[in-house]
């Protein structure tokens, strides 16, 4: 299974994680190597505390992500 996560530069420092197809779900590491291994990590304590709770577990659908250039105003 795959999930699509989003990597975001920390104002302290490192980088931050979140993966829009689990609301709730974030992570963070000093480097973007271990922000996606925290990431990977979370994400699988997230879909067991989901299974755990009786919930049902959201499958990634198609996702895009992109970028919109705009003139500066």
């Amino acid at each position: 299974m795959q999930y699509t996560v989003i990597v975001h530069n920390a104002e302290e420092g490192g980088y931050w994680v979140e993966v829009p197809s689990l609301p709730g779900c974030f992570s963070q590491g000093e480097t973007i190597d271990e922000a996606m291994s925290s990431a990977r990590d979370a994400i699988e304590c997230h879909i067991q505390g989901l299974k755990d709770d009786g919930q049902i577990v959201p499958q990634e659908e198609e996702l895009v992500i992109g970028r919109v250039n705009v003139r500066a105003a």
